[in-house]
């Protein structure tokens, strides 16, 4: 009882932040490539979140132009190895597990007693809704200290995506445990893929302090409060995508969501609430043939 009145005050205190006023100015703070600046934010944050930077190409705070550079580091090459079994499923991310089941109908699982509807992550796209209809889910928070890049859970192409404006409540498991509806209020890219095996999935979720979200095909999309469902142009850049590739990184961490449709794939047992997950491991297996 007395965590849930501390999460309910925590999330309180949120209501009364200037959420995309301060998002603005920790995107700035983040990009001040003043030597001694940077230096000491860096130092600070990894001293705070205790960083391990023992598996990047770059140690020390010198080594990176700002905080954000230092924020979205790349890992040593073999650092994080991609699961080869066939079937296999892969985390996208280094972070752990809010949630990981199956829908009920169209709606997913946020916390005990607290759901929401596809229709609402989505924002468009009712045929790709109907889709994941009773599907399986896995929603990945990554916390200050983690490895923020994402990557390709399975084999596939890029087909579309859009990005949603919403909000930019925090998404740490105080808010998630009380706050309905969070991952649907908050800002977000959806980026849909065909996979041998039907459609995916999968949702970067913005968060506070999150000052954009980057992939190689959209750019650095900026926080909007406000406005009309973006459809992105996805230029150029090869969309055709093997397991493990990159997919892009929050600019300050926060949440992805993965969604296969109904009976193409079975999470592992272990995808408990709390389970800590590296990218590239296995964390499910495809469970039918390729069409």
């Amino acid at each position: 009882m007395q965590a849930r009145l501390i999460a309910r005050g925590f999330v309180a205190v949120q209501y009364l932040l200037p959420r995309h006023l301060l998002t603005a100015f920790v995107y700035r703070i983040s990009r001040i490539r003043i030597a001694f600046i940077k230096n000491a934010l860096i130092r600070s944050f990894a001293g705070l979140f205790h960083v391990d930077l023992s598996e990047t190409p770059r140690k020390a705070p010198g080594d990176f132009r700002d905080f954000n550079d230092f924020f979205t580091r790349e890992l040593d090459p073999g650092a994080r190895p991609i699961c080869e079994r066939a079937d296999a499923i892969v985390s996208p991310a280094d972070g752990t597990v809010s949630r990981a089941g199956t829908l009920h109908a169209d709606r997913i699982v946020q916390a005990k007693g607290i759901d929401y509807t596809l229709d609402d992550l989505f924002a468009i796209d009712i045929d790709d809704v109907r889709a994941y209809a009773n599907g399986s889910f896995v929603t990945i928070y990554l916390a200050p200290h983690n490895y923020h890049r994402v990557h390709m859970p399975l084999d596939g192409c890029l087909r579309a995506a859009h990005y949603v404006p919403g909000d930019l409540f925090s998404v740490n498991d105080a808010s998630v445990a009380v706050l309905r509806g969070l991952f649907r209020r908050n800002e977000r890219l959806v980026l849909h893929f065909d996979t041998a095996r039907g459609p995916m999935a999968l949702i970067f979720v913005g968060a506070l302090n999150v000052g954009s979200i980057t992939t190689p095909w959209t750019g650095e999309i900026r926080p909007r409060k406000r406005g009309v469902v973006e459809p992105q142009d996805l230029g150029t850049t090869s969309r055709v995508l093997r397991r493990g590739d990159l997919l892009g990184w929050f600019n300050m961490g926060s949440t992805v969501i993965l969604l296969l449709p109904e009976g193409r794939g079975e999470w592992q047992g272990r995808l408990a609430p709390g389970a800590a997950l590296r990218m590239g491991e296995m964390i499910g297996a495809l469970t039918d043939r390729p069409r």
